[in-house]
């Protein structure tokens, strides 16, 4: 398998699927957004999105699996799986709000190999496969070189459900008010990966999070130089509904300020 050339057409499956959600976008209607629980949001987009994605990964890959957020394909693959959210920032892409992005990413076994997230309103394209360097509209890019968590920017995101742990997770932020540049809230936690990956942000955190919102994102990190972990930290982000991402550099000392605070 030429992963290279997989990548190359995951990117340009993206840029296709981007065009066809910004039309559909022009005529979209409050009274065509469906409630899959409370503030969680799924459109007629969505599902048409991801319907074209599978469609197209599936001749690409013809033995691939998927685990996909609309459940389009619930077909599981032996050796690869493809993960993917069709509109990751749906509540942004009803509210015409960016960013709201594509995330793909394949799974060999238990490991990602390649991701690819599209940010549909600007045309971004964070891109990168086992062993290549992560591309931005086809120029590398790599984590920052912040070496304190007290000089870094930070991204996250609130929680739509789970307000169990709202509590501690309101203290992390008002923690990293004090102790840091700033922390900021895209609606993406794709997009949110995809700024580490690149420099923008220096480190991120979020819970009550699925495969499919982390998971080229997450790949993409460490692609690019970063480290990525659990609140407790291990190493089950992917599954574990709860992701700490960083340069690397600050990753001890971030991880730690989230873990403390969050796992009282």
């Amino acid at each position: 398998m030429n992963l290279q050339q997989l990548c190359n057409d995951v990117v340009e499956l993206a840029a296709d699927v981007a065009n066809y959600i910004r039309k559909e976008r022009e005529g979209l209607q409050w009274e065509n957004v469906e409630k899959k629980g409370k503030h969680n949001f799924v459109t007629h987009v969505d599902k048409g999105s991801e319907e074209r994605i599978v469609k197209a990964l599936k001749k690409m890959l013809p033995e691939s699996g998927f685990i996909a957020e609309e459940g389009t394909s619930d077909e599981k693959g032996e050796v690869f799986n493809w993960v993917i959210d069709p509109i990751d920032g749906t509540t942004n892409f009803i509210h015409g709000s960016p960013p709201y992005s594509i995330s793909i990413a394949l799974m060999q076994g238990d490991d990602v190999v390649l991701g690819v997230i599209y940010e549909i309103s600007s045309s971004e394209c964070f891109s990168g496969y086992l062993g290549s360097k992560v591309m931005l509209n086809g120029k590398p890019v790599n984590v920052s070189s912040t070496t304190s968590v007290a000089d870094s920017l930070i991204g996250t995101g609130f929680p739509y459900s789970a307000y169990d742990r709202l509590n501690q997770f309101m203290k992390t932020m008002e923690y990293f008010f004090y102790n840091s540049h700033g922390v900021r809230r895209l609606g993406s936690a794709a997009m949110d990966l995809a700024y580490v990956a690149s420099g923008r942000y220096d480190a991120f955190y979020e819970y009550n999070l699925n495969p499919w919102d982390v998971a080229a994102g997450a790949f993409l990190v460490e692609l690019a130089g970063g480290k990525v972990g659990d609140f407790k930290g291990g190493n089950n982000y992917l599954f574990g509904k709860e992701i700490v991402a960083s340069n690397g550099i600050i990753f001890n000392e971030f991880q730690k300020a989230v873990g403390q605070i969050m796992n009282i």
